[in-house]
């Protein structure tokens, strides 16, 4: 009698759940944007882990000595050779914007649209430093180191190529979001969020909150390995 009422119940929840689909209802509370920006970045995860796991191959089936991260990416200041100096800048510029992001989409679900807007417009500056270090980066690695995707005079010839691709693709995704989170910035100054709701807001925070995750993994598997 017991398994009769179960079975009983789970047809009547599944009848329930049909219904509502075909009513076209919302079955889960969350706005169309915000599950596609999630659908989106899952698509994304793969892509960089499909780039992270080649260049673990490569890496590893490489017949010539791979470059030392601490000599390809050092900087010379004040007459010493200092490693991994500008890459510390820019791993602490993506993890601050992504604390000021966090900020930004509290005050805007407070309704203080300045405060938002004004974060908004800082992570988007925190952005563009990004991408104007790691043009730098790419510029001193192929004018004074000779580094090119196709060879590579410090070592293994698939450094550059592996190089390349993935920090220009993390670069790609640094760049649109700075376009994305002005675009934001400026319509929440504009009021244009006041009656749809801020969810907009927190769709840019999750784009950007994977974008600075991402580059944590480049960190750790260009740089300190």
């Amino acid at each position: 009698m017991n398994n009769n009422s179960h079975n009983d119940d789970d047809k009547k929840g599944w009848q329930s759940a049909v219904a509502d689909w075909s009513n076209d209802r919302a079955v889960f509370d969350m706005p169309w944007p915000k599950f596609m920006m999630w659908i989106f970045l899952l698509s994304d995860t793969f892509i960089f882990g499909i780039f992270l796991t080649t260049y673990m191959s490569v890496r590893m089936s490489a017949v010539d000595a791979w470059p030392n991260s601490s000599d390809v990416f050092a900087l010379t200041i004040a007459g010493e050779h200092v490693p991994l100096v500008l890459i510390a800048i820019m791993t602490f510029i993506l993890i601050t914007s992504s604390g000021t992001m966090a900020l930004a989409v509290n005050f805007a679900y407070q309704g203080d649209k300045r405060k938002a807007s004004v974060l908004i417009f800082i992570t988007a500056l925190f952005g563009i430093s990004f991408v104007g270090m790691q043009a730098f980066e790419w510029s001193k690695l192929i004018f004074e180191e000779g580094v090119r995707p196709w060879s590579n005079p410090l070592g293994a010839a698939q450094f550059g190529a592996t190089f390349f691709m993935i920090t220009g693709f993390h670069g790609l995704h640094v760049s649109v979001g700075v376009i994305y989170l002005l675009v934001v910035a400026k319509r929440v100054h504009a009021g244009d969020y006041e009656k749809k709701g801020y969810h907009m807001v927190e769709i840019a925070g999750l784009y950007w909150h994977f974008v600075d995750l991402v580059w944590v993994f480049i960190f750790a598997f260009f740089y300190l390995w």
